[in-house]
């Protein structure tokens, strides 16, 4: 369908990469990483026409259409956005008026002329074409995309010029997705979605039809759509079957074994080497000699490539606050006539890890600005515990800093007793890297600052730390060292973000906003999406009042009553053999069950010794099925335990 040979690109005097070679096929479904300034963007773009290789050429099959959406800058006008939609089947629709022509041609002309015979074939191209585009159902297709992207039934009438370029980036993503190119190109997409939006856009990816490639910092977000990764790394491109977390691995499993095969080559060149210096003068020797020099030359020198230093910073910890961090009453907020949030109530505890998750415009923002008190609410009262200092990140959160301080010396002055060499490493892991550091801050980009505000907030944390979308402008490895220092974090933390890894790896619990309510669920995103899907209701906490004309009290915060239990049966007498074979198999269980605890420590020892990518999956795939035995025995040994409680026959 597409491929391009030997590609090169340059930007000024910087090689970006070079000897590209990529086939890409009608099921392509691909996600294209590597570290920022890697080229990927560049690389999207000569895919989709816009820029040119500097060297090597791009072959494309004919009839190919591609379809490209930028990281930004996409504005629309003129129309509303339901009509902007529709325009992606002008095509069609040209089609459907020819048709109605050709339909009035038809009962005009003599059946048996050559030109009747002419239009009828025409009128029957373009009922299949039209066929194929499923024209009767356009506006249901429009509408299914609209309303996946957030899109209210008042926005479809909206002009496409009242939106902000966040949403108008959506219009351009929902025109894409209706298009349906042969190719799909989309330059992280997810930049302006939230969570709701990025989960039905991750069903529509796993179901569409054609070939796409993506870039995204979102690592669930890759892990759930492709089945292929395409890194540039080192100037060169590297593929790897699966998503990304597989991926991750295979990376490493190749590194190893060109660790493992340089040194091994290492090992070959001394022994040539001290056997050519020790003998080049031994006329005896000098056929042999001869030979270990043709070999040494014929070698093709193995290069390990430099490894991204990984980053590990440690918050400095903060002074203990009160068991309660923060307790919130008959929370309300009121902008005009929209009511935002009514009568809310719940307690926030040291320690807290708390996802702040709802569809865009629920009141998120609203509702972080308040607990920080930087906003006030309309009504209700918000009371921080002792010794509680709180800190926030809001997403322009560069605004607050000092334009003409340098960024390392504002750095140092925030810091408490961090070395330098640090700060250093800390910086560079959100991309400021040699003389960045000595820029002075009003130099930066909004994205730039925003990530330097971060950085700095991580070297001085207060207990209680509240970000509004700390995860944006963030690339993967920023993400990572973020998660890792707050997963450290001794405070307590209040965090919006719309990146699904990110959620699950650092929240302990979920706090739906919605609908003016506030919906408390335990555990991560994972568990929240569990339980709203069915998940026991017993331990979803809601803490939206009922409505009152009078001052709202503090309401006592209590589970959902159990429904109630029918009485229990009699116990049935199991006769003794059986009640012996239960016994016997208990038994079983329990000296089986440390037997492959052992087997599986083992296999995992035997994994951290490289000897082959072969013996490696071999290992991984035995110690997922000794966890799989394991999982059995122990759900057996439950069972069998509770028929011998109930019997009284457990000893």
């Amino acid at each position: 369908m597409l491929q391009v040979s030997a590609g090169q690109k340059r930007f000024g005097h910087k090689l970006l990469f070079e000897d590209v070679n990529w086939l890409i096929t009608p099921d392509e479904r691909t996600g294209l990483v590597g570290g920022n300034g890697a080229g990927k963007s560049t690389l999207l773009k000569m895919l989709a026409g816009i820029d040119s290789l500097d060297g090597g050429q791009m072959l494309r099959s004919k009839g190919l259409t591609i379809g490209y959406l930028p990281q930004d800058g996409l504005a629309l006008s003129g129309r509303t956005v339901f009509d902007e939609c529709l325009s992606v089947f002008a095509g069609a629709q040209a089609m459907e008026r020819e048709m109605e022509d050709l339909s009035a041609k038809l009962g005009e002309l003599d059946p048996l002329s050559t030109e009747y015979a002419a239009v009828a074939d025409r009128f029957s191209e373009i009922s299949n074409m039209l066929h194929t585009h499923d024209l009767y159902t356009l506006d249901a297709q429009v509408g299914a995309v609209l309303g996946g992207l957030g899109f209210s039934k008042e926005d479809w009438t909206r002009r496409t010029e009242e939106f902000s370029g966040g949403w108008q980036m959506r219009i351009a993503l929902a025109k894409l997705l209706l298009e349906k190119p042969s190719l799909l190109l989309l330059d992280e997409p997810t930049n302006h979605l939230d969570l709701e939006t990025r989960n039905w856009l991750e069903d529509y990816l796993r179901n569409y039809p054609r070939a796409f490639v993506l870039i995204s910092h979102d690592r669930y977000f890759l892990d759930v759509t492709v089945n292929k990764i395409a890194e540039l790394w080192n100037k060169r491109m590297h593929f790897y079957t699966g998503g990304y977390e597989k991926y991750v691995q295979q990376k490493e499993e190749r590194q190893t074994q060109i660790i493992n095969a340089y040194k091994n080559q290492r090992d070959r060149i001394e022994q040539l080497e001290a056997f050519i210096s020790r003998f080049r003068y031994q006329a005896t020797k000098a056929k042999q000699v001869q030979s270990r020099i043709k070999e040494l030359e014929k070698i093709e020198r193995i290069e390990v490539p430099e490894q991204e230093e990984t980053i590990h910073f440690t918050f400095p910890q903060p002074p203990a606050s009160g068991r309660t961090v923060c307790e919130v009453t008959g929370l309300a907020k009121r902008y005009d006539e929209k009511q935002v949030l009514e009568n809310v109530h719940f307690t926030i505890e040291r320690g807290d890890r708390i996802a702040l998750v709802g569809p865009n415009g629920a009141g998120k923002s609203t509702l972080i600005r308040m607990l920080s008190l930087q906003e006030e609410p309309t009504a209700g009262t918000i009371r921080h515990g002792h010794n509680v200092v709180a800190d926030f990140f809001a997403q322009d959160q560069y605004k607050v800093l000092n334009p003409d301080a340098r960024m390392m010396d504002d750095m140092n002055s925030a810091a408490r007793q961090v070395p330098e060499v640090e700060l250093r490493s800390l910086l560079g892991a959100f991309l400021f890297t040699g003389d960045d550091v000595f820029k002075r801050l009003g130099v930066l980009s909004g994205g730039e600052r925003n990530r330097y505000a971060l950085a700095r907030m991580l070297v001085s944390p207060s207990n209680f730390l509240l970000l509004d979308e700390p995860t944006n402008h963030l690339d993967l490895r920023a993400k990572d060292v973020l998660l890792e220092a707050i997963r450290n974090f001794s405070g307590t933390v209040l965090f919006v973000s719309h990146d699904r890894y990110f959620i699950d790896g650092l929240a302990t619990r979920v706090f739906e906003v919605e609908h003016g309510n506030v919906q408390i669920y335990p555990g991560n995103y994972e568990d929240y999406l569990w339980r709203k899907q069915g998940g026991p209701e017993k331990v979803v906490q809601s803490f939206a009042a009922p409505q009152t004309t009078a001052t709202p009290e503090p309401v006592a915060v209590t589970p959902f009553p159990e429904p109630a239990k029918p009485s229990a049966a009699p116990v049935k007498r199991l006769n003794p053999i059986k009640l012996k074979q239960l016994q016997d198999r208990l038994r079983f269980t329990e000296d089986e069950m440390p037997r492959i605890e052992e087997q599986i420590a083992q296999h995992e020892t035997d994994l951290g010794t490289f000897r082959s990518a072969e013996e490696s999956q071999r290992l991984v795939q035995a110690i997922a099925d000794l966890r799989a035995q394991h999982e059995k025995l122990m759900s057996e040994w439950e069972e069998v335990s509770l028929a011998l409680e109930e019997q009284g026959a457990l000893t």
